[in-house]
C-alpha cells in the first residue's frame, strides 16, 4: 500500500540555523538531504538541536536563517497547515471521545472528503488496529494509541511524516517491538519517515540514514552500519555505544591505495589501522577499538587474532550479563579498557578478577581519531 504518489522529492535543509532571542542558538549551519522515501533519524542527547530542526520542517519554530525544500517547493516560512508534513508526538494527542476510526477520519473530514471509510479500513489494516476501530482510545493499551497516531497522521498522504519521539512513553519490550512495527509500515507506504530520538539503538534498529548531532551541528551521518563502525568523533564513538580510545603516536605509513594502512605506537606496542579509518592528520591519536572487538586470553596464550598483542593487562572485574561477559581490563599504564565476550560456551567459564591476561585485537577493526577531542565526548551523554 504506497501512499507516496505524487510526493515532491527529497527533503532539503540548506544552511539552517535557529537563534532565539535570548542569544541562545539551537541549531547552526545544518544541511541535510533525506531522500524521498527513506527512514531518517535524527539522533543525539537533550539540547542537541534535533527536536528544534523537526519544529522548524514542521512550521512549529521560526527559521532564523537557512532554507527547508520538498522537492522544488520552498516550505521555509509556509504555514503549518499548508505543509505537506505531518507529525506524531510522544503524547498522541488522541480525541478521547471519538472512536479509534473517528480519529483517523478527522484529517480526511476536515479536508472536504466526503466519503473516507474505505481509506479509513485501509489504514486501519496497515497499522493492525481494525479489530480496534469502534473502541476509544481509553480502552486501548499505550503500543494500540501509538498506532492510531501514526494512522491518522498517515492518512493525510503527507510527503515527510515526522516523529518526534513516538516510543518515549512505551516499555522498553513493547518500544522494541513497535519499532519493528515502524520500520515494517514506513516500507510499505513509501513515505518520508524522519524520526528524533535520543535513544541510539531505537535509531540503529529502523533508519536507513541516522544523522548524529551535538550541539546544534551534525557530527556525522551515515548508515547505522558505518557510523558504529568507523566513528569520525569522540563524541559518536562514544555516543553509539562504547569505545576504548587508547593514546598513540602516529609513525609511519605502508602499502598504498586500499592497502594502505597507519602505523601507530601505543604505550611501545605498534598497532595498524586502515587508511580508511583515519579521521586526523595530527601525529597524536586516539587509537579507538569496540569492546565486543577486544579478544583476551590468560597471559602467555595464543590469542586467535593476527593483530598487535598488549600484554600485562589484567582483569579487575568480570560481569556476567547472560549472553555475554563484561571485563575490566587495567592496563600497565593505568587505563581501564573494556571487553565484551559472548558466552559461546568455547572458554568453559569466566576468566576471574586479578587473572593476568594478553589484548589483541584485529587490525581492520581500529579507528583512529585526532587526539585534541575530548576522549569523555557523548559518554557522559548517554
Amino acid at each position: 500500500m504506497s501512499l507516496a504518489d505524487g510526493a515532491r522529492g527529497d527533503l532539503r535543509l540548506t544552511g539552517l540555523h535557529k537563534r532565539y532571542p535570548n542569544g541562545f542558538v539551537a541549531v547552526e549551519s545544518l544541511d541535510l538531504v533525506i531522500p524521498q522515501g527513506s527512514f531518517f533519524a535524527l539522533l543525539g542527547p537533550s539540547g542537541c538541536g534535533k527536536t528544534t530542526t523537526l519544529r522548524m520542517v514542521a512550521g512549529l519554530e521560526d527559521v532564523t536563517k537557512g532554507t527547508i525544500h520538498i522537492g522544488d517547493e520552498d516550505i521555509t516560512h509556509a504555514k503549518p497547515y499548508k505543509r505537506p508534513v505531518n507529525t506524531v508526538f510522544q503524547n498522541y494527542a488522541l480525541f478521547p471521545h471519538l472512536t479509534i476510526a473517528e480519529n483517523v477520519e478527522f484529517g480526511p473530514k476536515r479536508r472536504g472528503v466526503k466519503d473516507p471509510a474505505q481509506e479509513v479500513k485501509d489504514i486501519l489494516a496497515l497499522t493492525e488496529l481494525s479489530e480496534q476501530a469502534a473502541k476509544k482510545p481509553a480502552q486501548l493499551s499505550g503500543g494500540q494509541q501509538q498506532r492510531v497516531a501514526l494512522a491518522r497522521a498517515l492518512i493525510n498522504r503527507p510527503d515527510v511524516l515526522l516523529l518526534d519521539e513516538p516510543l518515549g512513553a512505551l516499555d522498553l519490550k513493547l518500544r522494541r517491538a513497535m519499532q519493528i512495527e515502524l520500520k515494517r509500515i514506513q516500507e510499505e507506504v513509501g513515505l518520508t519517515f524522519v524520526h528524533v530520538t535520543h535513544d541510539q539503538e531505537e535509531a540503529m534498529t529502523m533508519a536507513d540514514t541516522v544523522a548524529v548531532m551535538n550541539k546544534g551541528r551534525l557530527e556525522q551521518m551515515g548508515s547505522p552500519y558505518d557510523l558504529y563502525t568507523n566513528p569520525k568523533t569522540t563524541f559518536v564513538a562514544n555516543f553509539l555505544g562504547q569505545s576504548n580510545l587508547i593514546k598513540g603516536k602516529v609513525v609511519g605509513r605502508e602499502g598504498s591505495g586500499a592497502d594502505e594502512v597507519v602505523k601507530v605506537d601505543m604505550y611501545g606496542t605498534i598497532a595498524t589501522i586502515k587508511a580508511s579509518r583515519v579521521h586526523t592528520d595530527s601525529k597524536d591519536v586516539w587509537v579507538g577499538i569496540r569492546p565486543e572487538k577486544v579478544l583476551i586470553q590468560p597471559a602467555g596464550t595464543a590469542i586467535d587474532a593476527p593483530g598487535g598483542h598488549l600484554a600485562g593487562a589484567v582483569v579487575s572485574e568480570a560481569v556476567y550479563m547472560g549472553v555475554s561477559t563484561e571485563y575490566h581490563l587495567t592496563m600497565p599504564w593505568g587505563q581501564e579498557l573494556i571487553c565484551f565476550e559472548q558466552n559461546t560456551g568455547r572458554r568453559g567459564g569466566l576468566v576471574s578478577a586479578g587473572t593476568a591476561v594478553d589484548v589483541s585485537w584485529r587490525p581492520e577493526f581500529a579507528f583512529l581519531l585526532d587526539s585534541s577531542q575530548d576522549a569523555e565526548a557523548g559518554r557522559e551523554e548517554e
